[in-house]
């Protein structure tokens, strides 16, 4: 009788047809929760207004010099913009796309860990609508750079969405900066787990670079920043027992795979000689004629009749051989 035991199947190696699905997904509902989760405009400005002037109370309002740098000189401004309207599209998932071929022993986790991370913009977002530097009165000191240089990309006067797309962006989605969220996300893994100095450095320099960026365009302040990493180190801390939590409910429904034991049909017995086996073939110096005759021989006092292949098997035989058959 044959006992199956069942026994845990080890976690699949992870497909990208099953990724990509889940990431499109993801971003998805990210930026359907970005357009669901529009605030009032002035509470929204008013938000803006309270962290430039807890910026200057402070000393750390960096944007005004930045987007005077940016303004004044297009060499500078028009890269910026070019940056900040395609970067976080292109670096983003490709970190993805080689953490998941080539180190797919951190993929799962740096996934949830983006993933994580970005719910987190989403509430922060919902809560705390927040006016761009760019939107401001332009007594604040502030220049559009996206709109003074829409003529050389794609974006017009609404942030960096295509022009005519204005109305699926939410331009008051200002804190925190996922642009610095995402670029710190991506220059730790670069640091971490790429062994090219060349793109180490790299994932040192992008995350700074995005922050001077988001600032001199005058599209996040420098706590829009600030408040972006630190989504990230929540998102960070928080990826380990979110993975748990996933596999406890796949643990509600888990897979597996039956353990069949090869069946020992003698358990440890041995037939006694001339016992047949149900159903085996009989071959002729075990059939009952032979036998028969084997006896008849042995009482007239002629040596046994062996046949042809039992003489041939003769040797090998052995103790357990059939008396007859010596």
């Amino acid at each position: 009788m044959q006992h199956a035991s069942t026994a845990p199947v080890p976690r699949p190696r992870l497909r990208w047809w099953t990724e990509l699905p889940l990431l499109a997904l993801v971003y998805g509902a990210y930026s359907a929760g970005r357009l669901v989760a529009r605030g009032d405009v002035s509470t929204a400005i008013d938000h803006g207004l309270s962290i430039l002037r807890l910026e200057q109370t402070l000393h750390i309002n960096l944007e005004h010099p930045l987007n005077r740098l940016f303004t004044a000189h297009p060499s500078i401004g028009i890269p910026a913009d070019f940056a900040y309207a395609s970067l976080h599209y292109l670096v983003t998932p490709a970190v993805l796309v080689w953490l998941f071929r080539r180190r797919q022993e951190v993929y799962r986790r740096a996934r949830t860990w983006l993933m994580t991370s970005t719910l987190f913009g989403l509430i922060g977002f919902t809560l705390l609508p927040t006016c761009p530097p760019r939107l401001l009165e332009a007594r604040y000191g502030f220049v559009d750079t996206m709109a003074q240089y829409s003529s050389y990309g794609w974006w017009g006067a609404e942030a960096s969405a295509p022009r005519g797309m204005g109305g699926m962006t939410n331009q008051y989605a200002a804190m925190p900066s996922l642009h610095v969220g995402w670029a710190l996300w991506c220059g730790i893994l670069l640091w971490r787990h790429s062994k090219n100095p060349y793109v180490r450095a790299a994932g040192v320099a992008y995350p700074l670079l995005t922050t001077f960026i988001v600032m001199g365009t005058a599209n996040h302040y420098f706590l829009d920043a600030v408040a972006g990493a630190a989504v990230m180190g929540v998102g960070a801390l928080l990826a380990r027992p979110v993975m748990r939590l996933a596999d406890r409910v796949q643990a509600r429904f888990p897979r597996v795979a039956p353990v069949a034991e090869s069946p020992n049909v003698s358990a440890g017995c041995k037939t006694s000689a001339g016992e047949r086996i149900p159903g085996q073939r009989t071959t002729s110096a075990d059939s009952p004629d032979a036998a028969a005759s084997a006896d008849a021989d042995a009482s007239a006092g002629r040596a046994p009749r062996t046949d042809p292949g039992a003489r041939a098997g003769a040797g090998a035989a052995g103790d357990d051989a059939p008396a007859a058959a010596r």
